[in-house]
């Protein structure tokens, strides 16, 4: 859930299927929280994508819901109080999208209506199913945060069924430098973090496989060369907010992915010079931990020669 690298990247505002971020603009890299503000309207990113991305996780959790899906019981009420700011959030600030009629909220976009007062799944399920993002909820246990649940429909190679139930600094038991780096920090920052006050934050990598559930890495679809790595790779970006819920105090992590192939999101000599530059200062054992390791010799040929 916490990545590496500089997260100050703009959103792009050109063509609809180039990159809307770019995390490693400056490049360099450093492990760090890189916590930003965020409005409260800007919460969620709602966009013309979302009848389809919706469809794909109605898929997915038919097919596959305990991989998808899972929830404490000290989950349920943090849930349902989530249910309610989300269902009052999405007709205010979406409203386009998303219409209040009494207890019934209705997706215009799907065609979906949902019983607020009746729910048929659990809230932190239904969370899951109105929007783009995931959703981990976190509860405060001493010191630590630890994940009660989640709806996880793009996991970044790692599986839900294993950090359930287990604190932030060990989802994070992988993740080289985080004990020494940012445990101490985020421990300090979910403790201090005051309900109203939204932050988000970027997490990148790069990809041989476009696919959002990748609970496992997926085998790339070819042999990855320097003159195939702009179309057999994908740079895959994490757009997390963070906030903390007023009556339970649980701490609701989102995290919107959005996936885009490598020559698509590289179009430019300073974006191939800005990822050359943060890929050739990231660590070894990091570069492992992301799983760019294999392919990193193709990779950076492919940025050389897009200079």
């Amino acid at each position: 859930m916490v990545g590496a690298g500089p997260v100050t990247g703009n959103r792009t505002r050109s063509a609809a299927d180039a990159a809307p971020y770019l995390p490693f603009a400056g490049g360099g890299f450093r492990l760090t929280m890189g916590l930003m503000p965020l409005e409260a309207a800007l919460w969620f990113e709602i966009d013309r994508d979302l009848a389809s991305h919706l469809a794909e996780k109605r898929a997915l959790l038919s097919s596959r819901h305990d991989e998808a899906f899972a929830a404490r019981p000290d989950a349920d009420a943090p849930a349902e109080e989530l249910l309610a700011l989300v269902a009052d959030h999405l007709p205010r600030h979406h409203p386009e999208t998303f219409r209040r009629d009494g207890t019934r909220l209705v997706n215009l976009a799907t065609g979906e209506a949902w019983d607020l007062a009746r729910p048929a799944l659990h809230p932190l399920d239904l969370c899951g199913r109105l929007v783009q993002e995931d959703y981990c909820l976190l509860l405060c246990e001493g010191d630590h945060p630890v994940l009660v649940g989640a709806s996880l429909c793009a996991p970044a190679r790692w599986r839900l069924a294993e950090k359930l139930g287990r604190p932030l600094s060990a989802v994070h038991a992988h993740v080289p430098g985080y004990d020494a780096t940012l445990e101490r920090p985020v421990d300090r920052f979910f403790a201090q973090l005051r309900p109203g006050r939204l932050v988000w934050r970027l997490n990148w990598g790069i990809v041989d496989h476009p696919a959002r559930f990748q609970p496992m890495r997926i085998a790339s679809a070819g042999s990855i060369a320097p003159e195939s790595a702009g179309e057999l790779l994908w740079l895959r970006v994490e757009r997390q907010t963070l906030r903390k819920l007023p009556l339970s105090d649980a701490v609701v992590f989102t995290i919107r992915t959005h996936i885009t192939r490598l020559d698509r999101a590289i179009a430019t000599p300073q974006a191939a010079r800005d990822l050359a530059d943060a890929l050739g200062a990231m660590p070894e054992e990091m570069l492992r931990y992301k799983q760019i390791a294999p392919f990193a010799p193709a990779l950076s040929a492919w940025l050389e020669a897009r200079l």
